[in-house]
Formats: structure tokens, sequence, C-alpha cells
């Protein structure tokens, strides 16, 4: 019997399974770098061990420093969680050969299904060999064999492109898994990304417990998921089952795993088996009224599943909350997370409180959301009006992006694909702060003032005070009156530092304000109060190119040296920031004048990294 578990991870993972493990009467470890001292995870375990460092691969990588950890405090289990170690054979082994239980697959499971490549030849399939791809062949999505999230992954439309998209995808896949392979398969426009959930004992028996809908992603990372997937034939739902019990029976798997599919034409087309738990798991928890968690530790000790899968009910729907600008190509956020509250009637998973610092080293997810209900509709209404209505204070977040995803027709009436946000991401992330919002600000701003200091027997211009939102400035103009803080256009009900209440066209509106700063959050829009006279020093000559996040330069364009003649839309610059790599580009022809960007440079956001003069 297991008494006292480590997780190897962190965050909204580790955070997730200690609560499972609360609820069986297991103690928990926690491990962490240096960077992630105060973080939640540590917080919440019963025992914390330090792992030196601060960047994934010096802390959560060092599989023999988490199993010395394991020793260490005692404990008698390590679950890898699902990032980092949870799909390493050799880090599984090291967990059993230290005498600790894997809550996981066999290391032969995971070897089996660890490679793409392998994976699909076992299933009877075989990626196309990239120097025999033709035009005909297009587009095709170049794929890094080991990993996920995205990472290592190119759409090619284009055969001149293939020979660049490889060599990008290669790097990135050796920097992200310590594995450059790489391979190529036909990329289906317009296919669903469906899974299925398996789960196995080591007594032979084997649940699929219902299909998942992963369609909506940005750079092929899920963002929007949902159990059960809408809208499939039940034939085709009992293809899948079928295809993913295969799967799962032809490795001997032990444990909770996803077996992953493209559905297009009708048809489903096999693509990787996850051999661990997956981020989106608990929409099919909700539908299924069971705890995934408790049961990999169940089948790890030994215990028999029910012949009998428990019966689904109702629909669920996941929402994944980034701390990131998706109008600026998804550019990841840091800063302090002020407020974080969610309302009652929604499931939150999060590794994150108020007060703590989003950092550069790992993936910029804050929380997932869930909602669920007894039919799809109310599902996903229950999740949008929930996003809606959470404070969010601190850095930009996906936040509306997600609620207008929820409410956009194509996804209401279950019409999505993959392809969703290639078709409506500038729609979906149009500016569309509250007019008013500013105004509420300027009035909490003023409430309290002294009335002598800014009333006046005669009449005279108004108090204007200027803000920055959604990247436009806007100015609120108000007055002091004998009676108070007054306004065109609008009654002024009531002004507090925290509370304003304004009537609109005999509508009355209540608008919350917190100030951290000079950042402003009234309701869900955010400002920034901008000075009355702008800092001259903070200007930047035209063609400069500022990074869009705090992170590393990884790479810079080959040959680029000040003074190159470089071309509009020209990669000239990589940077990598919480998992994620970026491309800053020429922004006109011209002539690079000044380099401040160096490989290894570790870089704020906004820091000058180079100058293109276009004249």
């Amino acid at each position: 019997m297991i008494s006292t578990l480590l997780v190897a991870n962190r965050g909204e993972i580790a955070c997730r399974i200690f609560r499972t493990c609360a609820d069986l009467g297991i103690r928990t470890v926690a491990i962490h770098s240096d960077a992630d001292e105060g973080a939640l995870h540590t917080r919440v375990a019963d025992t914390a061990v330090r792992l030196p460092g601060a960047a994934p691969a010096e802390t959560y990588l060092r599989g023999d420093l988490i199993v010395k950890a394991a020793l260490s405090a005692g404990a008698d289990a390590v679950h890898p969680g699902y990032g980092f170690l949870s799909e390493n054979a050799d880090f599984a082994r090291a967990v059993r050969d230290a005498g600790l239980v894997w809550i996981g697959p066999p290391p032969e499971a995971i070897e089996a299904m660890a490679s793409k490549t392998r994976a699909k030849e076992l299933m009877g399939l075989a990626p196309l060999d990239a120097a025999d791809v033709t035009p005909a062949d297009l587009p095709v999505l170049v794929k890094a064999a080991a990993g996920g999230g995205g990472r290592g992954m190119r759409v090619v439309r284009d055969l001149a492109a293939l020979p660049g998209a490889l060599e990008d995808a290669r790097a990135e896949a050796a920097s992200a898994f310590g594995d450059g392979e790489v391979f190529v398969e036909p990329y289906l426009e317009n296919g669903r990304h469906v899974e299925v959930q398996v789960l196995a004992d080591t007594h032979g028996t084997v649940w699929t417990l219902g299909t998942r809908d992963c369609s909506l992603q940005r750079r092929h990372q899920k963002v929007i998921e949902e159990a059960p997937a809408p809208g499939l034939p039940p034939a085709l739902t009992e293809q899948l089952y079928a295809l993913a019990e295969r799967a799962t029976r032809a490795v001997s798997y032990e444990g909770a795993g996803t077996v992953e599919f493209l559905v297009a034409d009708g048809r489903a087309h096999f693509l990787e088996m996850n051999t661990r738990l997956q981020v989106e798991h608990p929409v099919t928890e909700a539908v299924f009224g069971i705890d995934l968690v408790a049961e990999q530790i169940r089948v790890a000790e030994g215990h028999a599943l029910p012949a009998e899968r428990p019966a689904p009910s109702g629909h669920a729907v996941e929402a994944r909350l980034y701390a990131e600008d998706p109008a600026r190509g998804w550019a990841p956020q840091t800063g302090t997370l002020h407020r974080f509250t969610v309302p009652d009637g929604v499931r939150l998973d999060t590794g994150c409180a108020d007060g703590d610092t989003i950092g550069v080293h790992y993936d910029p997810m804050l929380a997932k959301v869930v909602a669920h209900a007894p039919t799809r509709t109310e599902a996903v209404r229950r999740l949008a009006g929930a996003l809606e209505r959470a404070a969010l204070h601190g850095p930009v977040t996906n936040r509306d992006l997600l609620v207008r995803s929820l409410r956009h027709p194509e996804f209401t009436e279950a019409r999505m694909d993959t392809g969703f946000y290639d078709r409506h991401l500038t729609t979906l992330t149009e500016p569309a702060p509250d007019p008013y919002a500013p105004l509420a600000a300027a009035l909490a701003d003023a409430h309290g003032r002294s009335r002598f200091g800014g009333w006046r027997n005669l009449p005279s211009g108004p108090q204007v005070k200027r803000y920055e939102t959604a990247g436009e400035e806007r100015e609120a103009a108000y007055r002091h009156t004998r009676t108070g803080l007054a306004a065109d256009g609008v009654r002024v009900v009531h002004t507090s530092p925290h509370l304003v209440v304004l009537e609109v066209d005999g509508v009355r509106r209540k608008f919350e304000i917190c100030r951290y700063g000079d950042q402003v959050h009234v309701n869900a829009t955010a400002l920034t109060a901008l000075p009355r006279f702008p800092d001259p020093a903070t200007e930047h000559a035209p063609g400069s190119l500022l990074a869009p996040m705090p992170g590393t330069v990884v790479r810079l364009a080959e040959g680029l040296t000040e003074g190159a003649e470089v071309k509009a839309g020209q990669p000239l610059i990589w940077l990598e920031a919480m998992k994620m790599e970026h491309r800053i580009t020429a922004p006109a022809d011209g002539t690079l004048t000044a380099l401040q960007a160096a490989v290894g440079r570790q870089v704020e956001m906004g820091a000058l990294l180079a100058v293109v003069d276009s004249n």
C-alpha cells in the first residue's frame, strides 16, 4: 500500500495529483526548482525537496535528482504527472530500480509508443519519406518524433519550404526533448482532433472511457476540450474504441493513457498514443464520475478494475487559461498575478494563487476551468459565463478569446475543426474594451480628494486622465461639482475607490475597480494609467525590433551582423520563452544598423534586439 507519493512535476499538475492523494490519505512530496521555491505546489504538499537550479533541464528533467529526492523524503511511490519525464522510459526504470512504485505504464510500453514513427509502425502505418514528398502530397506536417505540446511541428504548403521546416523542427525538437528526430505526414485540412481515454489494469481489463474533442488548438496545442466528442456517428465511435483498445493491448499497457486520432471525411486517422495522463483528463472524469489519478494509484497497487466501465452522464467542457496575448502571436506574458478568482459552479485546476509571479521558465498555462452539465449547450454556456465573470488581475491572458470561442457559432453548433483559429483569430481578438471603463477608473481615482482643491465656483475645463487599453489611448474627462463628481453623457450615481455606479441611457451599471500601481482593472477591462507627460527615454528609433516577451535568444539568422541587408518578413532572431519558440522578423526591406541580441542572452519584454533602417 502506497503511503507517501512524490510528484515529479510542478504547478497545476502537482496540485491536481496532491488533491487526490489528500482524499486517499496519502502523504505528498513536492519537488521544486529555485524559481519555484514559493510556488503553490510546494505550499500545499506535506514535504518539499529543492532541486538546485532554475531551468527545466537543470531540475525537473533530472531523473537522478528526482529519484534521490523521493528516497530522501521517505516516499515509496513516484507519480510523473503529465509532462517533463512522464513519458521517459529510462526514468520509469530508475524509479523501479530504486525500489519505488511507479505510477504509470511499464517502461517497455512507454518505449513502444514514445516515438511517433515507431507507434505508427506498430499500428501498421508508415510516415512519408521527406525525400519523396511531391507537390501532390502537400500540405504536409513536419512533426517531432518525441514529445508533444506542439513543439517541433511545422505545416508546409510549399515544397521549397520543406528543407527549412525540417531544419527548424529538428532544432526545436532537440532543444525541447533532447531528440531531434522528425518525420513527415499528410496534413489533413479541416480535420477534428479526437481522442479516446483508456485505463488498463495488470489483470487484462481495458476500459475505453469515451471520446474527447480537442480541435480548438493554437500552435498545435489544445485550448478547449470536451467530452464526449459531439456529433460522431455511432459506428465511427465504436471504430475509435476498437483502435484505442488495440493500441493499448499491443503494448501490454497499464494505467491511464490516451490514443489520439484525426477525424476527417468520416474516417479515423491514428496519430499517436500518449503514455500518460493528459491535461484534458478532467472532462472525462466529470462525465464518468471517476478520479483517474485515484485509479492510476489503485492500478499501481495491483487492484483490478471492474469488468464494466462506469456509465457516462452529461457533457463537460474544459478551457485552458494561459498568460499569453493571442493578438500578438500568442506571446507569453509575465508578471504578478494580483488576483485570481473564478465563480462557483465550475471546477478549477490551477497551480497559481493571488500574489504569485508568472515567470519565464515554464509553460504559461495558469489553470484549467471545467464545466459539467446535463447537455452540451448548458456546459458551454456555464463555462463561458464563469470565465467572463472571473477576476484575472495581472498579466494579459487569453480569457476573452476563450469566451468568444465558446460563443462562436461554429463551436456552439459543433462544426469546429483544427483550422478554427486559422479562420477566426483576427475577429476573435479584435479589441472590445468597455468604453466606460476609463471614466470609471478616473472617477474612482478622484473620489475622496478635497472638493475645495478640485471644485471651482466658475465653470472651467474638465479634469482629464489618460489610459491605455488594448493598445489604444483613451481619455476620461470629469468635473468636481457642488454635489460631487460628474461627467458628460452619464449620471454618476456612486463613487468610491473600489466601486463606481453609472447610469447610462437609463441603465445603471456597476464597475468594480482594483488598482496595482499604474495597472487598473475595471471589471474585465485592463487599463494602464498614463503619465501626463511621456518620458522621452522610452522612445525608440523607427525600425526597432523589441522583445515581445521576456525570454532567451536561442538563435540568430545565419550571417546576421550589423550592416547586413534584410528583406521584409525575413526571420532574424529566435526567442524561447515558456516552452515556446518565437521568431522576430524584419519589418521591412532595409539595412540592419544595430544588433543587440546574442545567443544565450536573456532579455526582458520591450528590450531592444535590433534596428532595421528601411531608408
